[in-house]
Order: structure tokens, then sequence, then C-alpha cells
């Protein structure tokens, strides 16, 4: 089986074949984490239910949840204007980071942008 050919000529893939996978979980819209799909993985997340990756490190499939337990089950996948990203929103069951924390970016910490307002018209 393969990606229905009208969906993968609106890809844009980087040098390797990969798309960035943004996830999201769906009620609350907190951002869980970033992964690496290509054609064969975003295949496999929109006819199974569960999310596939594709390791950069490894150069396997891998889907969330296999071995910690900590699954991401699918409720909608977007494609982005440009076509160089995906929006995958899930119920995520457990943490969705390697590390244990509910989401990818708690540990990174901060990085003390300026903060700004909207200016009023």
């Amino acid at each position: 089986m393969t990606l229905d050919p009208i969906l993968a000529a609106r890809l844009k893939r980087d040098s390797a074949g990969l798309v960035a996978a943004i996830i999201q979980q769906y009620d609350t819209r907190e951002v869980l984490m970033l992964g690496w799909m290509d054609d064969e993985a975003l295949h496999r997340t929109l006819t199974t239910g569960r999310v596939t990756f594709w390791s950069r490190s490894r150069r396997e499939y891998w889907r969330k949840g296999d071995t910690s337990g900590h699954a991401q089950y699918v409720k909608s996948v977007s494609i982005d204007c440009d076509g160089d990203a995906l929006l995958v929103e899930v119920d995520q069951v457990g943490a969705a980071c390697h590390t244990g924390q509910r989401t990818c970016f708690l540990e990174g910490g901060d990085l003390g942008a300026s903060v700004s307002e909207r200016p009023e018209r």
C-alpha cells in the first residue's frame, strides 16, 4: 500500500524525503512533540489510527507507545498551506516525550523571547 498520489504530490519533503509532523493533544490543544514522517509513515498514520514516525537516528519506523505504552491515537491529520508540515491531533496516553514528560517542550526551558502586545487600532 502507498500514500495517495494526490496527497503525495502536495507534500514538500526535505532532502531526506521527510516532512515535519507536529503532534498536538486534540482537546486541550497542547503541543506535545515534533516528529518526522516519510510517505510510508504518513500512510500508516492515516490508515491505522496510530501515529507512526520515521526515526532519523535509528533509520526505522516507530510507533509511539509500542514499547512505553504511551500511545497516540489519531483524531485528525492536516497539511499546512505550503505542504511542508503536518498537524496530527491525537489523544495522548501518558507521556509524549522520551524523557517521561507530558510534552517535549518543558525540559528545554523558555528561551526568554521579548514579549510584545498587538497595537490597538
